[in-house]
């Protein structure tokens, strides 16, 4: 028997808020879209397994710049940008 790991869209919403209230996060704090569309262009650009790891680089990056929205986007933007123009070895 195997059990399905996709989640439906309002799923995701319901663990992005799980995720907030777990660490003391604003509602904004999490832009799902903008994680999702890194993680389909790392996925694309690079490898799919690069995904999650750019995904938690891209979160360090931005805490560590100050955690506000604008430095997410900015990390974020970063990680694609390298994303877009890697060629491996």
């Amino acid at each position: 028997m195997t059990e399905s790991r996709t989640l439906p869209p309002e799923a995701l919403n319901e663990w992005s808020a799980a995720l907030a209230e777990r660490f003391g996060l604003a509602e904004g704090d999490v832009p799902i879209a903008l994680i999702l569309d890194l993680a389909r262009d790392v996925a694309n650009g690079v490898a799919r397994p690069a995904a999650p790891l750019s995904a938690f680089v891209a979160g360090l990056a931005a805490g560590r710049a100050g955690g506000t929205p604008a430095d997410t986007e900015a990390a974020v933007a970063a990680v694609v940008e390298l994303a877009k123009g890697w060629h491996a070895g």
